[in-house]
């Protein structure tokens, strides 16, 4: 009696692990700033290769849409910042919603809208102006629809958007952003969506190498800092640029917001000036990133929320503008490839620069394509804004999946060992 005891506590040990594990998933970013990617249908088989289960998009590519339906991928479409003046009517917001979003559920899984990218840190009035209106008519077409109860509205920012972000305990934003910040948090606050930051540790090395380490962007052992006054140790600069979110929000009196990262990555070449650029960095940084957000564990100043992250790029996009860089975030080369070594094997020869979508490059893209998205140099994420000097589910990885199974076995033979 005893041992069939054991042997159901074995089991439920085993099923409860394995389930947990199993339970963390990918996110990813999708551009389409290129001429050789492969059609979405192959993309499909790359996303649930990865055992992603969230993609965002850079727009509501409707082959894409299409091509992912009944696949289980939650998406998250966008809205370009040139349509924001558009979105300012109620009726074109309506009409966009309905083209869009309502025209593929509930076969694609759409369960969020983001409406622009780093929108504020452009420096544009008109631009800044219509963002709030574009944001509340389209969240009120959805209403119409009664999709806001499985569909949100947000709107991603820059991590420019600090005006302090060290030690974290001192985050504020800019001070002439502050009202437009606190008008879109609001929108948050009565809607339930989330307020999405995209975070790039690598600008802040890049500006600055000699006094930012590289072990502590990358995720690698090292000594951290600790905040003075809060007396958190933070070991690595994304957690830290998080936490200065979260202070910043706190600032002006918002402390329960859900803070998501909808953009971060590290590119894999660069120029000659584009020191970390390299295949090795790149690798370490997403690599240390999906395993220790597999782990389920939160920042130092919010360890029991989730971190929502999507990693920055699904592809190198051979045509966006800008350094050498741009072009070379991609976990995954065009014809299905990893980059680099990430603990997954792509689609390999499924996949070739000869099945190319042949689509304009106008039909998606990065945070930085010239067509569907205002363009920008890079210099509005600058990363780290005071270390420099200028500037839905969590990720899974198969090794970190392996070593937590390899964990498990051993607890196991040791539970045997004392039957």
């Amino acid at each position: 009696m005893d041992s069939i005891i054991h042997m159901n506590y074995v089991s439920l040990i085993l099923v409860f692990f394995i389930s947990t594990a199993m339970a963390t998933s990918i996110g990813i970013n999708y551009g389409q700033i290129a001429d050789n990617l492969p059609p979405p249908e192959k993309v499909v088989t790359l996303v649930k290769s990865m055992g992603a289960t969230r993609v965002k998009l850079y727009d509501a590519d409707p082959h894409v849409l299409k091509a992912f339906a009944n696949s289980g991928v939650e998406f998250i479409v966008s809205l370009g910042n040139e349509y924001l003046s558009d979105m300012k009517d109620p009726a074109k917001a309506q009409a966009w919603v309905k083209t869009n979003v309502q025209a593929y559920l509930p076969a694609t899984k759409i369960t969020c809208i983001a409406v622009g990218n780093e929108v504020l840190t452009f420096n544009n009035t008109a631009l800044s102006g219509s963002l709030l209106p574009a944001m509340e008519n389209v969240y009120a077409a959805l209403v119409g629809m009664n999709l806001d109860k499985q569909v949100s509205v947000t709107t991603a920012h820059s991590v420019a958007i600090l005006e302090t972000s060290y030690p974290p305990s001192s985050g504020a934003f800019r001070r002439d952003l502050v009202s437009c910040v606190t008008q879109v948090v609001d929108f948050h606050c009565k809607t339930g969506s989330p307020f999405l930051i995209n975070a790039y540790p690598y600008f802040a090395y890049k500006a600055d190498p000699k006094q930012v380490q590289l072990d502590f962007v990358l995720f690698q052992p090292n000594q951290g800092i600790v905040d003075p006054v809060t007396n958190l140790h933070y070991d690595n600069m994304l957690f830290a640029q998080i936490d200065a979110v979260h202070s910043a929000l706190a600032s002006i009196g918002y402390k329960n917001v859900c803070v998501q990262i909808s953009e971060t990555g590290w590119p894999s070449k660069g120029d000659a000036d584009e020191l970390g650029a390299t295949p090795d960095n790149a690798r370490k940084y997403n690599c240390n990133l999906i395993k220790l957000v597999s782990q389920k564990k939160g920042t130092p100043l919010k360890p029991n929320s989730n971190l929502n992250i999507y990693v920055f790029a699904l592809f190198n996009e051979n045509l966006k503008p800008g350094p050498m860089s741009e072009r070379n975030y991609g976990l995954f080369k065009p014809d299905g490839t990893p980059s680099y070594p990430l603990g997954f094997d792509g689609i390999n020869a499924s996949v070739s620069t000869n099945s190319s979508s042949g689509r304009s490059p106008s039909t998606g893209g990065g945070s930085s394509t010239p067509t569907s998205w205002s363009p920008q140099d890079g210099s509005s994420s600058p990363g780290y804004m005071s270390i420099t000097s200028n500037s839905g589910r969590v990720l899974f990885c198969w090794k970190s999946w392996i070593l937590q199974l390899h964990i498990i076995v051993g607890s196991i033979l040791l539970l045997f060992s004392q039957l």
